[in-house]
């Protein structure tokens, strides 16, 4: 990468770090574990912040039940070990978020399985691919495929994975085994608010983000009314994984996550989560980012 685009990337990470003037929520210091009955279910869990999120969320119960989706199960050498390692407890189902049929095959087996869910975290997203796609350092840079495959994977695969899990939230709000509402967290990023968008720079990405950001505090509306799910928006930080190594050479290291600290910290908000934040995007300390 070019020393330019270099600085450009890594001026917009630290920018997605920045604080915010509102207060921090108060998180506690040691996530709760679910309900012994509870049921979460991890779209994108093959590596990065899905997988820990399954490998944390089987790590503080031994009960709680865990359904696990990525596009090839198979390959998945991490999460395979993780469904031996937890024979009975973890569900590992194929899910591409940008081919429907999966994604309602995979409704269908969490109905015949499990029958309902308490907590779905939609974790899957894309901000580079090698030849593929890249974030774009300038307007001149914009393509159309890279607009259209960042729209799909990071906002549309995610609000199709809430309407066909829909029913099985309902039911699992209904049963009364944990908060008294099932709960969906999707992960966004601080760069998808508009208001915090001080650089420019990065416009696939931020644009599919903000769609995120719009479809699911708009589903909230109607999930929060009628069904009694609550949704929310979250920004996990700057997190060593695949998607940001390209872009970690100026990231301070106390800035650098791993992924252990920040799925805790993003599960502290989420164990924490009241029905009264519906609708509303948090940063992994607790602060909400503006739209």
């Amino acid at each position: 990468m070019r020393a330019n685009t270099l600085r450009a990337a890594m001026a917009t990470a630290r920018m997605a770090m920045s604080s915010l003037s509102s207060p921090a929520r108060a998180l506690s210091s040691a996530a709760a574990p679910p309900p012994p009955s509870g049921v979460a279910m991890v779209q994108g869990a093959s590596r990065g912040i899905g997988l820990e999120f399954v490998r944390q969320l089987l790590r503080r119960s031994d009960q709680g039940r865990v359904v696990a989706t990525c596009r090839a199960p198979d390959s998945a050498s991490e999460l395979q070990e993780l469904r031996r390692e937890h024979a009975g407890r973890l569900t590992v189902l194929p899910l591409d978020v940008t081919d429907e049929s999966t994604i309602e095959a995979a409704a269908a087996a969490v109905g015949e399985t499990h029958g309902s869910l308490d907590l779905l975290i939609n974790a899957a997203g894309i901000l580079s691919i090698p030849n593929v796609i890249q974030p774009e350092t300038s307007l001149s840079k914009v393509q159309k495929s890279s607009l259209l495959l960042a729209y799909e994977v990071n906002a549309v695969g995610p609000i199709l994975v809430i309407k066909h899990m829909r029913p099985f939230l309902k039911i699992g709000a209904s049963l009364g085994t944990g908060k008294g509402f099932s709960l969906v967290a999707n992960m966004s990023a601080r760069v998808g608010s508009i208001g915090d968008n001080a650089l420019g720079g990065w416009h696939s990405y931020r644009a599919s983000k903000t769609a995120l950001n719009q479809l699911t505090k708009t589903a909230s509306v109607e999930l929060g009314k009628k069904d009694n799910i609550a949704c929310i928006l979250l920004h996990p930080g700057t997190v060593d994984t695949d998607l940001s190594r390209p872009f970690q050479r100026n990231v301070a290291k106390d800035k650098l996550f791993t992924r252990e600290f920040s799925v805790h910290k993003l599960l502290s908000i989420i164990d924490n989560a009241k029905k009264t934040d519906n609708g509303k995007f948090f940063a992994w300390d607790g602060q909400e980012i503006p739209w």
